[in-house]
Parts: structure tokens; C-alpha cells; sequence
């Protein structure tokens, strides 16, 4: 998943998690016996406007895990506590720092810069 610059909306580009009713789906590490596992584990490395991460948290719940924890580097208070309320029972996140503001791109002030820019070294093209 990822976040379009323009329209700051969720796009899931790939997902190989098969659903529990899936023939072919192997238990996983953990699991009741429901085939998924009961802890999923999210590395967000910034939590912005939040609206990855819930998704994120969407997805895994459709996928029948028990309990998530995020974990990220540095997020954005509104960004974190939306995240936190998609499941609030079943969900913990884990920062590193928080900052308090989003510009109206988005993006959280001070912040770090765009953190997938940095990654992949695609600042400036």
C-alpha cells in the first residue's frame, strides 16, 4: 500500500495474503487454528494522515488476525490517534516520536521529508 501524493488516497498495489477459506493457505506462525496468525505486525515507517495504516490494520483484520502492534519511526498525532480508533481494542502502536502538525500536502511539520523518497533515493526526479 501506498499513499498517491496527489490525493492523499490509500492505493493497494499488491496483497499475497490468502484468505483463511483459501485451499491452499498454510497456518501461520501462531494461529488458533483459524489459519491466520494471532499477531500481525505492521512496519509503518510514518504515520501521517493515518489513512495507510487503518488500511493496513482493514486488511489484516479481514485476514483474521487476533492482534496487531504498529510500529513507526514518527507520526502525526490526528494521523496516529485515526489509526488507533479503526480497531482500538486489537491494535497498539509503537513511535519512536510524534510530531503535531500536517501541511496541506499531507506531509507531517517538521517531519522528515517524504520517507519513501529517502528509501528509494527519488528525491528531486
Amino acid at each position: 500500500m501506498y499513499r498517491d501524493p496527489a490525493t492523499l488516497q490509500v492505493v493497494e498495489y499488491y496483497n499475497n495474503l490468502q484468505s483463511v477459506e483459501h485451499p491452499g493457505h498454510v497456518s501461520g506462525f501462531g494461529s488458533h487454528g483459524s489459519g491466520a496468525p494471532s499477531l500481525a505486525i505492521i512496519l509503518d515507517p510514518v504515520i501521517a494522515t493515518g489513512g495507510t495504516c487503518m488500511e493496513a490494520i482493514a486488511t489484516l483484520r479481514q485476514w483474521g488476525a487476533q492482534r496487531i502492534i504498529v510500529l513507526s519511526v514518527l507520526g502525526a498525532v490526528s494521523g496516529v490517534n485515526k489509526a488507533a480508533d479503526k480497531w482500538s481494542e486489537g491494535v497498539e502502536i509503537w513511535l519512536a516520536g510524534v510530531d503535531e502538525e500536517l501541511t496541506d500536502r499531507g506531509m507531517i511539520k517538521p517531519g522528515l521529508g517524504d520517507v519513501g523518497d529517502r528509501l528509494f533515493l527519488t528525491i528531486g526526479k
